[in-house]
């Protein structure tokens, strides 16, 4: 039996050549970065050499670079040092974003009795920027916080118009692009964004290990205290061979990145001209069936199946060998429905089985003719 995996926006295997970076750094480096000894300073060289590369793909400098555990901690940063150290009381933001800015958010507005205003979307998941320009309106400081690439749906945020109206509002503007580095090509100077927060693992890199632009002059301070790592923005010592492995991963993503996205490109195409031949009454959430308009490796299908039928559809999948999923694999072990499609569908369509499919380089076509032959004989 065939094993497939289409959930490649949950994580995404290793690059052979990240693992070989890896390898060689937990052979060669275990000193601690922040010892001033030979082997320590070795450590830190690499930690720095990552730093300055990652910042020199996104077009910025390396000191606005800062490392992570990954995207949750990363948004969690931004989000509760605005509010706490920056004065913010004002957050804009919209209800099909990660948990890790809705459940931060929601506890700031507990804990500190912020105002949040979530911005209207259209049936895609699209922004309305007409309510967001009026949103913005306002004499309280305010921070807007918008992921770039919607990991369920992918419907894509144009970050420059966002960044710009929140530049003529005296808006601070937070990204969560988790789904977007690695695959899209981000200018920062370009872009005004003030912060954006992304992950290794995403992008063929390792777990656990992620990163947060904040622009220089920002004023935030570290939520993780104990040490001065970091620019005294992350206390605790720096995870060097996944630092490593991550700006590899970066690299060898930027080095194919023309390739690799028309590989994509040309997979989501083929996949969903193959389902629609096969499955004629099945649907697409958002605008995921957008080859142009949406991320290029997340397609959401609804298929025409009665609601008794929909709980068990993943686990039939999964016994065929085939690997998805119904969206963030952060909610995974829940029982509830998808916030995002529960914001955009209405009551009958929820009702139907929606899953995610996500592609990557080392998927095929011929993936593609099994998962879909097996979905057609469990409709």
């Amino acid at each position: 039996m065939p094993q497939v995996y289409f959930d490649n926006a949950a994580t995404t295997p290793l690059r052979t050549e990240v693992i070989e970076s890896i390898t060689e750094v937990l052979k060669n480096n275990f000193g601690n970065p922040s010892s001033s000894h030979s082997f320590g300073r070795a450590s830190k060289t690499l930690v720095e050499k990552s730093r300055k590369t990652i910042a020199k793909q996104l077009n910025v400098e390396a000191s606005e670079i800062i490392f992570t555990s990954g995207g949750t901690e990363a948004d969690n940063l931004v989000l509760k040092s605005a509010v706490k150290d920056l004065g913010v009381t004002h957050i804009i933001t919209s209800k099909i974003e990660h948990h890790a800015v809705l459940h931060t958010v929601l506890h700031l507005q507990k804990d500190y009795n912020i105002e949040v205003s979530y911005v209207d979307l259209d049936e895609n998941g699209m922004v309305n920027f007409k309510h967001l320009e009026s949103l913005l309106h306002t004499e309280a400081k305010t921070l807007v916080s918008l992921m770039h690439i919607n990991n369920e749906i992918g419907s894509i945020l144009d970050l420059k118009q966002v960044a710009t109206l929140c530049q003529e509002n005296k808006a601070l503007f937070h990204t969560d692009a988790v789904q977007s580095v690695g695959h899209y090509k981000l200018d920062l100077q370009d872009i005004p964004v003030d912060f954006l927060a992304a992950s290794a693992h995403k992008f063929h890199g390792p777990k656990g290990v992620g990163f947060t632009f904040i622009r220089k002059n920002s004023g935030l301070q570290p939520i993780i205290v104990g040490g001065e790592q970091e620019r005294g923005l992350r206390a605790g010592t720096e995870n060097v061979h996944n630092i490593v492995g991550m700006e590899r991963a970066l690299n060898e993503a930027y080095n194919n990145f023309d390739k690799d996205f028309e590989d994509l490109k040309g997979l989501k195409f083929y996949f969903i001209e193959k389902i629609k031949a096969e499955i004629p009454e099945v649907a697409f959430n958002g605008d995921s069936s957008n080859i142009e308009g949406s991320a290029c490796a997340i397609v959401n299908v609804r298929l025409p199946l009665p609601a008794e039928k929909a709980s068990m559809i993943l686990f039939q999948l999964d016994l065929k060998g085939i690997a998805c999923s119904r969206g963030s694999a952060c909610q995974s072990g829940s029982a509830q429905k998808s916030h995002v499609l529960t914001e955009i569908l209405n009551e009958t369509d929820l009702q139907k089985p929606s899953i995610r499919f996500s592609f990557s380089v080392f998927n095929t076509q011929a993936e593609i003719d099994y998962v879909i032959g097996v979905l057609k004989s469990l409709c």
